[in-house]
């Protein structure tokens, strides 16, 4: 067995950036719509959950137990597609070439996926990428800053927080997120994949097991 070894230049990796949101309505348990999200800038991912307990017996320590993990997280962006105002609890009642919000209204949960880039010290900081899919999300209300324009002038941002529910995936506990990192993917399964949830006729984000099969037989 070869010797540890370290500073090896193409070993150096790395992850950044934030780019190719995307949003999927949740219709009837599937997300069959992809809608492009410009002007997202940040997705933070907060898992929690999975305390340990500790279990005593015979005056020592006789096992532990783990809860089950949760994920949640954070979205910032300048802007949103149309169709996240239903997941903000808006509806737009349309009254002939007028639109008025109503807001307040039960919220809608929605898939999410984007992209990072994964660097290494021999090839730069976009070597490769991962693809990130995030489902069962359900936003809080979240507040908005409204200022007046002054001398230094800023665009808004908005700010979300989601919980996630997590999905079925078989033979696994089950999942609110599935990461997909190229450098490891054969570029027919990675051009099926990009296909599905972003470029093809009709974008849409598979079910985990779905998904999976589809990459099994690409």
């Amino acid at each position: 067995m070869p010797a540890l070894t370290w500073n090896v230049s193409a070993n150096k990796f790395f992850e950044s950036g934030l780019d190719r949101g995307a949003l999927y309505p949740l219709v009837a348990g599937a997300y069959p719509v992809g809608h492009a999200w410009e002007g997202l800038m940040s997705v933070t991912e907060k898992p929690g959950g999975a305390e340990i307990t500790d279990l005593w017996a015979n005056n020592a320590k006789y096992s532990q137990l783990q809860a089950i993990e949760i994920f949640d997280g954070s979205i910032e962006a300048y802007t949103f597609p149309y169709e996240f105002l239903a997941a903000e609890g808006i509806v737009a009642d349309v009254t002939g070439a007028s639109e008025g919000w109503l807001h307040q209204q039960p919220r809608q949960g929605f898939g999410l996926t984007y992209r990072t880039f994964l660097g290494d010290d021999a090839n730069g900081a976009q070597n490769s990428y991962k693809i990130h899919c995030i489902y069962g999300c359900l936003l809080t209300p979240s507040e908005v800053a409204r200022t007046t324009i002054n001398d230094s002038p800023e665009a808004t941002t908005f700010s979300w927080e989601f919980k996630t529910t997590p999905v079925a995936a078989t033979g696994y506990s089950a999942v609110s997120k599935l990461t997909f990192d190229t450098s490891r993917m054969f570029a027919a399964d990675i051009v099926t994949l990009e296909d599905q949830i972003w470029s093809g006729a009709s974008p849409a984000l598979l079910l985990p097991d779905a998904m999976l099969a589809l990459l099994a037989g690409a």
